[in-house]
């Protein structure tokens, strides 16, 4: 059977089970992700395919009820393939705008910095938009007090907030803000 197929009718049998008081629709949506990266669909699991489901959620429910009252399979999986397909498009989008902000953050880095150590900074920073200042202070290709220097001048800039202060021996922790951004507009659509 085709492998969205596939994923189409498990999908809605797990959301028939209910097997869960909450969480029941996330947990069920995380399996899609699952089922295409296991059918080689996708190579990462890493497919965010609820914000199509939720900005469609009186349809997605209907639909779902629809297959159990009039044994609508059709309907479900035009709905779903949809859905993966509306959300797959999407998501490129997302990752062109990131893809953009790294190229743009790259420069902006080189200026700001004057560092040989910028771009790994950058990338660190790509690959934790949070993390404990004492992560990047110890990470293994940045001298320590570069690092540090790095934080200081990244927080003047505007680039990185502080989202939870040091104190004592808990490290300051920090978010990469432009990333950030993106992201929370993804989660907030």
């Amino acid at each position: 059977m085709n492998p969205l197929l596939r994923t189409a009718i498990a999908h809605v049998e797990f959301e028939a089970l209910h097997p869960f008081k909450d969480g029941n629709g996330r947990i069920g949506r995380m399996l899609i992700t699952l089922m295409l990266w296991t059918s080689g669909l996708i190579q990462q699991p890493h497919f965010y395919v609820s914000a199509f489901f939720e900005r469609n959620r009186d349809d997605y429910i209907d639909m779902m009820r629809r297959v159990s009252s009039h044994d609508d399979w059709t309907g479900w999986c035009q709905f779903f393939l949809e859905g993966i397909k509306d959300q797959a498009e999407h998501n490129i989008e997302v990752a062109q705008r990131i893809f953009g902000l790294y190229e743009q953050m790259k420069l902006r880095f080189r200026e700001e910095l004057k560092s040989e150590w910028s771009i790994e900074a950058l990338d660190f920073m790509f690959a934790n938009p949070s993390f404990k200042n004492s992560k990047f202070t110890g990470h293994n290709r940045i001298p320590a007090h570069v690092a540090s220097s790095m934080t200081r001048k990244l927080r003047e800039v505007g680039i990185l907030s502080q989202i939870i202060p040091g104190s004592g021996r808990r490290p300051a922790i920090y978010g990469f803000k432009p990333l950030i951004d993106i992201i929370r507009a993804e989660t907030e659509t």
